[in-house]
């Protein structure tokens, strides 16, 4: 089964600063038929303005993926930890028995980004934060795994949840497979272009909620860049 939650159909908020979009319930918007999908509680599809963000607040007990598609986020951390993710790049923070942090756009160009939060197998872990680079050209065709807390996905940002993250870029008229184990879900959204997902029509900022399905086939229409979040 795969669910359309088209771009236009998200909650939406506009602070000047940050103009976001939410494909779950998340601050004043609320759905009570988009809480989360299995263990992935959030994700906005976020546009920051030049020289603002994200002031330092705090999380606990949460795995926060952040995804940068245009610009770069910089974080700030009470471990210590600073660091500039860029477009392309990922950073995950545990946030585990507390963080206080700040993800701030200093470029002058707007920086795009999803925010994705998944829960945790265990809480109570001490905070830990990492960022990696990615090159589009090693995904370029096929899903490549980015973040992860499944065995065997050693290459990866590791997290302390039953999941993975994975993403793809396709040129019009490629095609790449994604094998989904029995009993898990599935939640993808292409970051840009049109696709095609086992038959059902995805455009940039569309959301697809998927279940019970073993495997995707995922077609480009368009250029495009999907990413995709497996969970229980």
């Amino acid at each position: 089964m795969i669910e359309l939650r088209p771009y236009q159909a998200l909650g939406t908020a506009n602070y000047g600063w940050l103009d976001a979009h939410y494909h779950f319930s998340f601050a004043e918007y609320y759905d009570p038929k988009r809480i989360r999908w299995g263990h992935l509680r959030v994700w906005n599809d976020d546009s920051i303005a030049p020289r603002s963000g994200f002031p330092p607040h705090p999380h606990n007990d949460m795995e926060i993926i952040t995804y940068v598609r245009t610009g770069a986020i910089t974080h700030e951390d009470s471990l210590g930890n600073r660091g500039r993710t860029a477009a392309g790049d990922v950073q995950v923070m545990s946030a585990g028995t507390g963080i206080i942090h700040s993800e701030m756009n200093e470029e002058d160009e707007t920086t795009q980004l999803f925010q994705i939060w998944i829960m945790p197998n265990e809480k109570g872990l001490p905070p830990s934060w990492g960022t990696k680079p990615f090159p589009k050209g090693e995904r370029s065709g096929a899903f490549v795994t980015l973040a992860s807390g499944l065995p065997g996905d050693t290459d990866a940002l590791r997290i302390r949840a039953d999941a993975r993250l994975v993403a793809a870029t396709l040129k019009a008229g490629q095609s790449a497979d994604y094998h989904i184990a029995a009993g898990r879900k599935a939640y993808l959204v292409p970051a840009s272009g049109q696709i095609e997902v086992n038959g059902v029509l995805a455009s940039a900022g569309d959301g697809l909620a998927i279940s019970d399905e073993s495997l995707l086939r995922v077609s480009a229409l368009q250029e495009s860049e999907i990413v995709l979040v497996d969970v229980a």
